[in-house]
């Protein structure tokens, strides 16, 4: 049995390996997975068969005979991605390769006695209206707080008002299909191991900024979420002794500087109006527009938090020493008036020898959660640490075909 989940494991590394850097040919595939050549020749003959792979071009040589190359076909799986906030859900239906087949957004009260009947219901709604196309793998749920392992998916989200909910479980008791649940930059990490910078990295940061703040680290390869699942939460690292009061309840967090509620206190202190009452999102966005149309105050809040943060992401750069930052997240949409203040302390407080590391902000939109929601799933390939459990197994035999 061993010998079969590892010969299944292999399959799909492939398969993910090809659906992330695009067509390979079967040498660049085995140096790729470290395996032998015999063995690409075997399981990609075997991918072939089975409708997975499709011969393509060849690809010119320097000399010698040119290599074949082989592409995934598209269709070899898919995964449904979901998001959960505190006042609705997203939801998209993404493949392997990492083509989003389609989203939906849909309101949900987390609060709600019936919470996970409802969130398990807006599960079933979307898959009944999923159009033909790949086999569905599973489904992946990312969640903002901590969650015990992957493959049980016990919750703990303070901002949910979660505490031990049973997630996972009762979404496979109902959905009967693979549930993996996980922090929801956890998630993000995975989906950039997949499909973006991690696809050439193996320790990289992933820094989220938005109503909270988050972090992922990424060690060979691997998010590392700590004893119990709750690694990343750098939010609440402590920056001053007296400082806001925090959503978690202590003082002085970074989240009570930079997050979403912080950046309106800031604005608030130095006089700016607060304008209608609207959700934080609301009015960090009308914070935005008016550090764009050039108020100096609005500015001076952005550049100020951003000093906060780059002090802080210097001293996690120096504890982890990552190849690279991501910066993720709602709040990058204002990342040009953060940027000023971040990039002076962050090189300031950097040790000498990682003043040069490169930190990267990625575009975004609301279906980027749930995107790497459904990346557990697909990124299970990769789970050499066994993450994803009994339901990683279970997700690799419906890639391949076979019957759990």
């Amino acid at each position: 049995m061993a010998g079969t989940d590892r010969g299944d494991l292999t399959r799909t590394a492939i398969l993910a390996l090809l659906g992330t850097v695009g067509p390979l040919s079967r040498t660049e595939i085995a140096r790729e997975l470290d395996l032998s050549p015999a063995s690409v020749t075997q399981l990609t003959r075997e991918l072939l068969g089975s409708g997975m792979l499709e011969e393509l071009d060849l690809k010119p040589s320097r000399g010698g005979r040119p290599a074949q190359r082989l592409g995934l076909i598209g269709g070899a799986g898919r995964a449904l991605g979901v998001k959960v906030t505190a006042d609705h859900l997203v939801i998209v239906d993404v493949r392997l390769d990492g083509h989003v087949l389609g989203s939906w957004e849909l309101a949900f009260d987390p609060s709600s006695p019936d919470a996970l009947d409802s969130l398990a219901l807006a599960v079933e709604t979307t898959l009944a209206a999923l159009e033909e196309g790949p086999a569905l793998l599973g489904v992946g749920i990312g969640v903002p707080g901590s969650v015990d392992d992957q493959a049980v998916g016990t919750v703990n989200a303070p901002t949910l008002g979660w505490q031990a909910m049973p997630v996972g479980e009762r979404l496979r008791r109902r959905l009967n299909l693979p549930v993996l649940v996980e922090n929801d930059v956890n998630a993000l990490a995975a989906a950039e191991r997949l499909y973006g910078r991690g696809r050439t990295h193996r320790d990289f940061l992933v820094l989220t900024i938005g109503r909270g703040v988050g972090a992922a680290l990424v060690a060979d390869g691997r998010v590392y979420r700590g004893a119990r699942g709750g690694a990343g939460e750098f939010g609440h690292v402590p920056v001053a002794e007296d400082g806001p009061l925090c959503g978690c309840g202590s003082r002085g967090c970074l989240e009570a500087f930079v997050g979403s509620a912080g950046l309106l206190a800031a604005a608030s202190a130095k006089g700016l109006p607060s304008g209608p009452r609207v959700s934080e999102v609301r009015a960090v966005d009308a914070l935005g527009r008016a550090a764009a149309a050039g108020d100096r105050v609005a500015q001076e809040v952005f550049a100020e938090a951003g000093a906060i943060l780059g002090r802080a992401t210097a001293g996690l750069v120096n504890v982890v020493d990552p190849e690279v930052v991501v910066v993720l997240g709602e709040g990058v949409a204002q990342w040009p008036f953060w940027q000023p203040g971040f990039d002076r302390a962050v090189r300031a407080q950097l040790m000498p020898g990682r003043r040069d590391i490169s930190i990267e902000v990625e575009s975004w939109d609301e279906t980027s959660w749930a995107q790497g929601a459904a990346a557990l799933v697909l990124a299970t390939p990769f789970d050499a640490a066994g993450a994803a459990g009994e339901q990683g197994r279970l997700v690799r035999a419906r890639l391949i075909g076979a019957t759990p």
